[in-house]
């Protein structure tokens, strides 16, 4: 029964020490073509700060009425949300809209809900509408957030 329980923990250890590949899970066009997007700090803190480090190229600037939402699925089943207007999450960042298209690279920040799960692998879509109507970009990864010290 111990070495059952030791293999069950070392999963998880493997699991929360995992790293994450995001990748493009838009239907159509975007207003954006990614070419990198991380975490920090990973993994993921609940009730902290992430901050997420996208590039790429911008079709069209990012202008104001733009969303951002977050949904983590685990076993197809809805763990996580939250959403948000995304100039205020640019601009809380030091970074406002409108972003003109020669801008090639952002760091935002967002909470991370403390009700968010911890250790297990949450497929996680983050999903960016642009304030003109269309998808700026659309990015899936199985990500593990874990309790940290504050």
């Amino acid at each position: 029964m111990k070495f059952f329980a030791a293999i069950a923990a070392l999963a998880v250890a493997a699991v929360a020490n995992a790293q994450y590949t995001f990748t493009n899970c838009a239907t159509g066009a975007t207003d954006m073509t990614v070419t990198g997007f991380t975490l920090n700090p990973y993994p993921l803190c609940a009730g902290q700060n992430v901050c997420a480090t996208i590039t790429g190229t911008l079709s069209n600037p990012v202008t104001s009425g733009g969303s951002l939402s977050v949904i983590g699925r685990y076993l197809n089943k809805i763990v996580y949300t939250d959403s948000f207007d995304l100039c205020t999450v640019l601009s809380d960042s030091g970074v406002p809209c409108p972003i003109a298209t020669t801008v090639t690279s952002v760091t935002a920040c967002i909470l991370v809900k403390d009700t968010a799960p911890v250790g297990i692998p949450v497929v996680l879509n983050i999903l960016a509408n642009n304030g003109n109507g269309h998808v700026l970009f659309n990015q899936c990864a199985t990500v593990t957030a874990a309790n940290c010290p504050a």
